[in-house]
């Protein structure tokens, strides 16, 4: 599902921002029309360089609260997480408020592997490559902070469950302006949160939380003899809160299995207690996510059908258990 909203650029445009980004002209592009808001293009340069031009969306674009200045975040997540251990993609330029577009950019370089949702491996592949995944994770976790929430849209708490609490209003104050058919009611949803929340007084900490690592989000390098996760991509939805939060996308519309191999994975880097209350409140808040950003985004009915009905049933089964 593509967005027809994200920023465009005529050819003249993109160099001129890659010429104020990286010092070098663009010799060839190719926008990559994966995913919405942000536009990417994979260009190479006059100096032989392969980078990834993101670009944030035009102002006038309608957003979730939380997706505000995403890129900033993106930008702060991949210096902590690289200097973490994490394999990244390397930033080579990061802008604010360009002065010419009027928005964030981020240049990353190229990689030369594979979206690892693109290729078919082996069972028994794909499980070391979820152990593998798993530690990584865990290293992405470690990253301390000083802030609970989403620093740059501006949705924070002192505590753990004050910035949770502020995160799941923010995404039901967003269905006033983006109508949003809930499987439960908008009041049942923020009574059973809050009434779940004092569980979020065990972290203690706000450690940074990727909170969309699946195979789409990870690139496998596949030139030697083992399959190998060559970087983990696209970090803007990162927020500080807690790690345990990190098992909901890799485990999307389904429950945590103990033998799961990114579990074991992660737990050879650092401990992790699944506590059953935290897990359904993330759990609720990715579902509630899933629906409401279907109103600034339209995602074409039919594609997007499966994804709704998952998450209404996701969404109904957490919450009925907090």
């Amino acid at each position: 599902m593509e967005s027809m909203t994200k920023r465009r650029l005529t050819p003249e445009e993109l160099d001129a921002l890659a010429r104020r980004a990286t010092g070098a002209g663009i010799v060839t592009s190719a926008e990559l029309t994966d995913g919405f808001a942000n536009a990417v293009w994979r260009l190479s340069l006059d100096d032989g360089r392969e980078v990834v031009l993101k670009l944030s969306p035009p102002p006038e674009l309608e957003q979730l609260t939380y997706e505000r200045d995403l890129l900033r975040m993106e930008a702060r997540a991949y210096e902590l997480a690289g200097a973490a251990g994490v394999p990244l993609a390397d930033l080579v330029a990061a802008g604010f408020d360009d002065p010419v577009l009027g928005g964030d950019y981020l240049v990353l370089s190229a990689l030369t592997g594979t979206s690892w949702n693109q290729v078919e491996l082996p069972a028994e592949t794909q499980a070391a490559l979820r152990r593998e995944l798993g530690g990584h994770m865990a290293r992405f976790n470690s990253v301390r902070g000083d802030v609970y929430g989403y620093p740059h849209s501006g949705i924070t708490g002192a505590t753990w469950r004050e910035a949770f609490l502020a995160m799941v209003e923010a995404l039901l104050k967003d269905t006033e302006r983006y109508p949003t058919e809930l499987p439960v009611p908008e009041a049942e949803i923020r009574d059973r949160v809050h009434r779940a929340a004092p569980a979020l007084d065990a972290v203690t900490e706000p450690r940074l939380v990727h909170f969309d690592i699946w195979p789409g989000n990870a690139f496998v390098d596949l030139s030697g003899g083992t399959p190998r996760i060559q970087a983990v991509i696209d970090l803007e939805r990162a927020f500080w809160g807690d790690p345990l939060a990190e098992l909901i996308t890799p485990t999307i519309f389904a429950e945590v299995d103990p033998a799961d191999p990114f579990l074991a994975g992660y737990r050879e880097i650092a401990p992790l207690d699944l506590d059953p209350v935290r897990l359904d409140l993330y759990r609720a808040y990715l579902y509630l996510i899933l629906l409401v950003e279907n109103g600034p985004r339209q995602y074409p009915p039919e594609e997007y059908a499966p994804l709704r009905d998952a998450a209404s049933k996701g969404l109904t089964r957490a919450l009925a258990r907090l």
